[in-house]
C-alpha cells in the first residue's frame, strides 16, 4: 500500500538541503517503525495502524529529551501533554494512530517498556500518544490495533529510508480528499562550523480539495472536479499530527517555538485549518543525552545542579526555516506516496494524481 515515488521524483522544487534520506530519521538516534493493518471489506474492513517514533531509540527509551508542544486546533488528542507543558521533558517513543486506538497504544507502550525497560517502569509512564480520523476508510470502532501492533513497532523500528503513504497510523488517512498518511522530510541547517538536522514526520489526515497547493501553485481549484467520493467529515476536517526531532540543543520553550511554525508550513500545502482538524504538534530535542532527568529513581544527588548547552535565541531562526520547509515537503511526500484504496463499505479514496499535478506545475512554471 506504499509507493518509491516522493515529491522529488517528479522534480517538484522545495527550498533548503535535505538529509541524505529526506526523513525525520536524519536526525542520529531516531527509530520509525510501523505496524500496518489491512484486511477484510465491507462494514469491518480494516485500514488502519500504528506508528512509532523512538527519540533515542530502543535503548535510549526513558533518557529524556527536551520537548516542546503546540496546538494549532484542538480537535484532536495528544497524551502527555500536560507533562511535557510542565517540565519541557519527553523520555518515551511517541505513538501514532486513529482516534479510537490511543488508549491501545498507550497501554501498549506501557507494557513494551516493562518488559524491555524495567529500570524506567519503576518511575510512572506518561505515554505520548497522538490521533487522526480515519473512519471513513477503516471500521474505527472495530479495535484492530492491538498491543501486539504496538510492539511490533517499537521492535521493528528503523533509521535510514522508511515507508511513507499508507503505512503505520497513516493507513487509513485522507489528505486534501486523496489518500494521505504517513510522510517525512528534513533540512541540514548549518550553524558555525557545525550542521545540525530538523527533521518533520507528519501523520496527513487534513484538508479541503480546493485549497491543495504544490510548490506555490494552487493547484486543487484545478483538481477541485476530480472528486472520487463525499467524505463522511466535513471537508477540511480529519486531523494532523506532526513531529519535529532535532540534534540541535534547544530548550524546552526553543522546541515550543519550532512547534508554533509548523502551521507555517501546512499553510504552504494549502491549508487554512479547518475546525474539524486537530492540528497538534511536538518538536524535540535529542542533544544534551544525559544531561536530563524527569522521573525520580536514578537521578542527580540532592543539591546537585545540571547545565545543557542551547542554542541562543537570537540565533534560532535557520532552524524555524528548517521546520516550515522539512514540514511542507512532508505532507507532499504524503500525497505523493498515496495509493487508491478501497476502505469500509467500498468507500474509495483515489491516489492523488501526479501526472496531472505535475503538468499543472509545468505550465505554471515551477516544474
Amino acid at each position: 500500500m506504499t509507493s518509491s515515488g516522493r515529491a522529488r521524483d517528479l522534480g517538484i522544487p522545495f527550498n533548503g538541503i535535505p538529509g541524505p534520506y529526506n526523513s525525520v530519521t536524519d536526525v542520529a538516534g531516531v527509530l520509525v517503525g510501523y505496524s500496518t493493518i489491512v484486511s477484510g471489506d465491507g462494514s469491518d474492513a480494516a485500514r488502519t495502524g500504528v506508528t512509532v517514533i523512538a527519540p533515542r531509540g530502543r535503548d535510549g527509551v526513558g533518557s529524556a529529551c527536551t520537548a516542546g508542544i503546540h496546538s494549532l486546533n484542538g480537535n484532536g488528542e495528544l497524551t502527555g501533554s500536560h507533562w511535557i507543558r510542565e517540565t519541557g521533558l519527553l523520555n518515551l517513543p511517541i505513538g501514532i494512530t486513529n482516534s479510537h486506538s490511543v488508549g491501545t497504544v498507550h497501554r501498549g507502550i506501557i507494557d513494551w517498556v516493562v518488559q524491555h525497560q524495567p529500570k524506567v517502569a519503576a518511575d510512572w509512564l506518561l505515554p505520548v500518544v497522538g490521533e487522526t480520523y480515519d473512519g471513513d476508510l477503516n471500521d474505527i470502532n472495530g479495535q484492530h490495533v492491538t498491543g501486539q501492533h504496538v510492539a511490533a513497532a517499537l521492535d521493528s523500528a528503523a533509521s535510514g529510508r522508511i515507508a511513507e503513504g499508507s503505512v503505520g497510523g497513516g493507513t487509513g488517512m485522507v489528505c486534501y480528499e486523496y489518500k494521505g498518511g504517513s510522510g517525512t522530510a528534513s533540512r541540514l541547517v548549518d550553524y558555525g562550523d557545525r550542521t545540525f538536522t530538523v527533521g518533520a514526520f507528519v501523520q496527513a489526515n487534513f484538508g479541503d480539495r480546493q485549497e491543495l497547493t504544490i510548490a506555490g501553485v494552487p493547484v486543487g481549484s484545478t483538481l477541485s472536479d476530480d472528486m472520487p467520493g463525499t467524505l463522511t467529515r466535513p471537508p477540511g476536517g480529519g486531523s494532523v499530527i506532526v513531529i519535529i526531532a532535532t540534534d540541535a540543543p534547544l530548550l524546552p520553550n526553543q522546541c515550543e517555538a519550532l512547534a508554533r511554525r509548523v502551521p507555517l508550513g501546512l499553510a504552504r500545502t494549502g491549508t487554512t485549518g479547518s475546525h474539524f482538524s486537530g492540528d497538534i504538534f511536538l518538536a524535540f530535542s535529542t542533544a544534551n543525552h544525559g544531561a536530563l532527568h524527569s522521573g525520580y529513581s536514578n537521578g542527580p544527588a540532592k543539591g546537585a545542579l545540571a547545565q545543557i548547552e542551547h542554542v541562543p535565541w537570537q540565533l534560532i531562526d535557520p532552524f524555524y526555516k528548517g521546520t516550515v520547509e522539512a514540514v511542507e515537503e512532508a505532507v507532499v511526500n504524503a500525497l505523493c506516496a498515496g495509493e487508491t484504496m478501497v476502505g469500509r463499505n467500498g468507500y474509495r479514496v483515489r491516489a492523488m494524481p501526479k501526472d496531472t499535478v505535475a503538468t499543472l506545475l509545468r505550465q505554471s512554471g515551477r516544474l
